[in-house]
């Protein structure tokens, strides 16, 4: 049975003002054209599908687009919520789009009931586990010892009732221990949002949704697909591609990378002014650092006429490399203790009463968290 795993589309987002909704039609269109070439009996969607959890009208038409198309082709596909998504959103209609082969996470209610195909090796079960926080998991349980992902993790995958003698293979999106965040992700604070590779043994295959740099962690068959575009200057120099899976015969699991190549390329490059104006003309999206000690008048409005997408320019120079930015804490401390030192820092004074008090009402709010 062969899979395409993609994971973190984060239709809508914005970098700078800069919309990627036409650079993700297209990458979306390429995606496409990789399912026309190599028939997968199943697209696997890890979560983030669109970057906020009340997305644009714009971003809920360009998804429309896209199960619209993967209908047409009688693809079968598996969805799950992300952490950027609202599990309500994703879930609307799922009942009636299965009819369609887009099988779709409904919103986490203690179970998952497997979704199962057949090849000529027998059945392959798919479980879809959205984005899970362990204050979701203690509601519904009623166990108050569930306090970190680990926890929640561990209860949600022992509660599936998995036959090891078949294949089953995991749509999750969760932070796996080991895995290498690059730029565009949330910040985790602390260690409290990792879950052990370890959870996921008794799947042939895991397809993780939340890093958006491709890698495995644990083992190669628990695997991060990645975003399929670039969306941070941190992941300039990384390739993206989806991810193909073709499982034969149980523990004979044979993974292989396609590469997804971008309408627009993301580069950082530093230098002179005048050396930024003797560049070639291009589209690409750009972070520029200028190194020139005099700063020349409205430098980003003169090189975007050179470069359209130019999206963030600064200065590397002796006044503002004497300009001394206040380190945090490490992320080993709790939320709490990271706004109050950023706090102080800025404003060169501890928080009163109230304005703790309020914080951590937001905090627990936010995060769903005991702080």
């Amino acid at each position: 049975m062969k899979l395409l795993h993609i994971a973190d589309l984060h239709i809508g987002k914005k970098l700078k003002e800069y919309s990627f909704l036409d650079d993700q039609k297209d990458i979306l269109n390429k995606i496409l054209h990789i399912m026309d070439e190599n028939k997968p009996d199943a697209l696997l969607i890890a979560g983030d599908v669109y970057d906020r959890s009340l997305p644009s009208a714009d971003a809920v038409a360009l998804l429309n687009w896209f199960l619209s198309c993967l209908v047409e082709r009688r693809q079968v596909t598996f969805i799950i919520s992300g952490n950027h998504d609202s599990a309500e959103r994703i879930a609307y209609a799922g009942d009636v789009m299965k009819a369609s082969g887009i099988y779709v996470s409904p919103v986490y209610n203690g179970t998952v009931q497997p979704v199962t195909l057949r090849d000529a090796f027998g059945e392959v079960r798919f479980y879809l586990l959205p984005f899970l926080r362990p204050v979701q998991m203690r509601e519904l349980t009623g166990d108050e010892t569930i306090t970190t992902f680990q926890d929640a993790l561990r209860t949600a995958v022992g509660a599936m009732d998995i036959d090891r003698s078949v294949r089953n293979v995991l749509l999750t999106h969760q932070f796996v221990t080991g895995g290498q965040r690059s730029g565009s992700e949330e910040l985790s604070v602390g260690g409290s949002e990792n879950v052990d590779a370890e959870v996921f043994g008794d799947f042939d295959y895991t397809a993780l949704g939340h890093l958006h740099r491709q890698q495995s962690v644990g083992r190669e068959t628990i695997r991060y697909a990645g975003s399929p575009l670039k969306y941070s200057f941190a992941e300039a120099a990384y390739s993206k591609s989806a991810v193909m899976i073709e499982l034969a015969e149980k523990g004979n699991v044979c993974i292989t990378d396609i590469p997804l190549v971008p309408l627009h390329e993301m580069a950082e490059w530093k230098g002179t002014f005048l050396e930024m104006t003797q560049m070639p003309p291009t589209e690409d999206l750009l972070h520029i650092t200028l190194t020139d000690e005099k700063e020349t008048p409205d430098a980003i409005g003169i090189l975007q006429q050179r470069f359209p997408n130019l999206l963030q320019l600064e200065y590397d120079n002796r006044r503002t490399r004497a300009s001394s930015v206040p380190e945090l804490a490490s992320q080993e401390a709790s939320p709490m203790e990271l706004f109050a030192q950023l706090y102080e820092k800025s404003n060169g004074s501890q928080m009163d009463a109230d304005q703790q008090a309020l914080m951590e009402t937001l905090i627990r709010r936010v995060w769903g968290e005991d702080i």
